[in-house]
């Protein structure tokens, strides 16, 4: 398993093993082990024992007959089994398989129909759904069970360990670049969940990005409130800390086990949601805390508002940043700004309607603008691309950027394009444009767009022009059908407003704005369906069939 050069092999799970031979007994996690009174109470592992129990469970999964190419999907919650499994499938150069188990009972059924497992491993209940919901019968042979099992077969993950042996050779597969390392499916919170094929080398550009990026250094203690980008954690040589919190629900975590870890730990990097980090945010504002430990805030997943970069901020001790990097689950990162580079000139440039500036392009990417294109653009001409001042589709290249989708060609197709080079682009399918400062703005997702009489309205660049408005939580933008095109309609959450008088305040600024002449319609929603993953991206397709809903019953009286 350990056979090839090392310019040859490329496999992340080789960061963790190094890990564990320079530091072997530093803290590579702390998991919550219960709660008694209000406190967690946590276990740790070392990078030593994280290492050795990944090795052991890389080899019980050799003796089942797992081993390299083989697809495994794995269901299970963060913690050190979650860690040392995911290692492990590394190490014996399988092809992981992670859903997020929040998409919901159908699609996940569709997205393992698709990924076709040859493995599953997961928690009891997860199996128990598998069996009962018929999840990939077909393709599934191998099982093991973290947990009881209940007559489905297979291996509990105490029997793996057994398979594995107290001790043994370290386990590595020889992986190249291009060898096939993982799907990773997306949430389909605009569109369908599709498989995002990852390969080794977008694993280990990704390390190397972020470091390089962000100036994280070995020893750095992570709060690790989003799993999948944890996993980065050991490769990186950060100890993770994981938050008593559903992951799935990050808008309703409890800030105060937050504060709790960020205390106890030291923890110098946290990598939350907006949802989250609007909640802790507030907390820190309201109670008058500070976070002197923490170097840096990140935060993706949808745009983040001004006002929680602001809050977040100030809950920092002196040096310390948040940063709002822009990218998708097929190619992080893009872009990247820090809070002190969000001057007031900027987010004052938002609320007038030029949308959110997510920074300059994390080298060594090239980011460049697309006329705006619905359908597939198999080769990239010169001619397609817009100069500076421009609004089309953003398009990436770069050492992170994956170049298709699992079983999924007519996606694919219209998510990447090839220059003259025969280089790959990704098509982010989101609207931007750059500044006379080399900045990239976001404007909205290219499929949420309203196309009005007047021409095409992008919802993150006109719902900013609202959202400052007293009285207004925030706002979402959609259309409905009128005639041969679509008339906009402003949905706002305002739970304790005045909603006759915040209407026609709303309707007053909009007249302010020649672009919105055509708003005229402003409906008051109890509480905007958003995104399972980061409970921040608002799902405007249902929202805009809510609307017409709403309008044809008003019409109708």
């Amino acid at each position: 398993m350990t056979s090839g050069t090392p310019a040859e092999r490329c496999n992340v799970a080789a960061a963790l093993a190094e890990q564990a031979r320079l530091r072997p007994d530093a803290a590579a996690i702390h998991y919550p082990a219960g709660v008694r009174g209000g406190e967690v109470r946590y276990r740790s592992a070392s990078y030593g024992e994280l290492d050795g129990l990944s090795d052991r469970y890389a080899r019980g999964l050799a003796a089942m007959g797992i081993g390299r190419g083989t697809r495994v999907a794995l269901m299970v919650p963060p913690g050190l089994d979650f860690f040392a499994l995911f290692f492990a499938l590394f190490k014996a150069g399988t092809v992981p398989v992670l859903i997020d188990p929040g998409i919901g009972l159908k699609n996940l059924k569709a997205c393992l129909g698709e990924a076709a497992p040859d493995a599953f491993i997961g928690v009891t209940r997860a199996h128990l759904a598998r069996v009962l919901l018929r999840w990939a019968p077909g393709s599934i042979r191998r099982k093991v069970t973290v947990g009881p099992r209940l007559g489905w077969g297979g291996v509990t993950l105490r029997g793996l360990a057994r398979r594995g042996g107290e001790t043994g050779p370290p386990v590595l597969a020889d992986t190249r670049p291009d060898e096939m390392a993982a799907i990773l499916f997306t949430s389909g919170s605009t569109g369908v969940p599709k498989g995002v094929v990852y390969r080794h080398r977008h694993f280990t550009a990704q390390v190397d990005m972020l470091r390089d990026t962000f100036g994280i250094e070995p020893g750095e203690v992570d709060l690790a409130t989003f799993p999948p980008f944890a996993l980065f954690d050991p490769a990186l040589g950060m100890t993770t800390v994981v938050p008593h919190m559903d992951p799935t629900r990050p808008a309703q975590a409890d800030p105060k086990l937050l504060v709790q870890a960020i205390e106890r730990f030291g923890v110098t990097n946290l990598f939350g949601s907006p949802a989250l980090l609007k909640v802790l945010g507030r907390h820190a504002r309201d109670q008058g805390l500070r976070f002197p430990t923490v170097r840096r805030v990140l935060s993706a997943g949808a745009a983040v508002p001004a006002e929680t970069v602001g809050m977040m901020q100030a809950a920092l001790g002196e040096g310390g940043r948040v940063h709002t990097p822009y990218g998708a689950t097929e190619c992080l990162p893009v872009a990247s700004i820090s809070s002190a580079e969000l001057s007031g000139d900027l987010q004052a440039r938002t609320r007038a309607g030029a949308g959110i500036c997510v920074g300059r392009p994390v080298a060594p990417n090239r980011v460049a603008i697309l006329r705006l294109l619905d359908e597939p653009a198999e080769v990239l001409h010169p001619e397609d691309l817009l100069p500076q001042g421009e609004t089309g589709e953003i398009i990436v290249t770069g050492p992170t950027a994956t170049d298709s989708y699992w079983r999924r060609e007519e996606q694919t197709r219209l998510a990447k394009t090839r220059d003259d080079d025969g280089t790959t682009w990704h098509r982010m399918g989101d609207i931007g444009r750059f500044d006379e400062e080399g900045r990239l703005w976001y404007c909205g997702r290219k499929s949420q767009r309203v196309e009005t009489v007047q021409g095409p309205l992008f919802a993150d660049q006109v719902e900013a022009i609202f959202n400052d408005i007293e009285g207004v939580e925030r706002t979402a933008l959609v259309g409905v059908p009128d005639g041969g095109a679509q008339a906009p309609v402003l949905c706002v959450e305002a739970p304790d407003a005045d909603h006759e008088a915040l209407r026609r305040a709303l309707l007053d600024h909009a007249a302010g704005h020649p672009s919105l002449a055509g708003l005229r319609q402003v409906l008051f929603h109890p509480g905007f369906p958003v995104d399972i993953r980061h409970n921040a991206k608002i799902g405007r397709e249902a929202l805009a069939a809510w609307a017409a809903e709403t309008l044809e019953k008003e019409t109708a009286k």
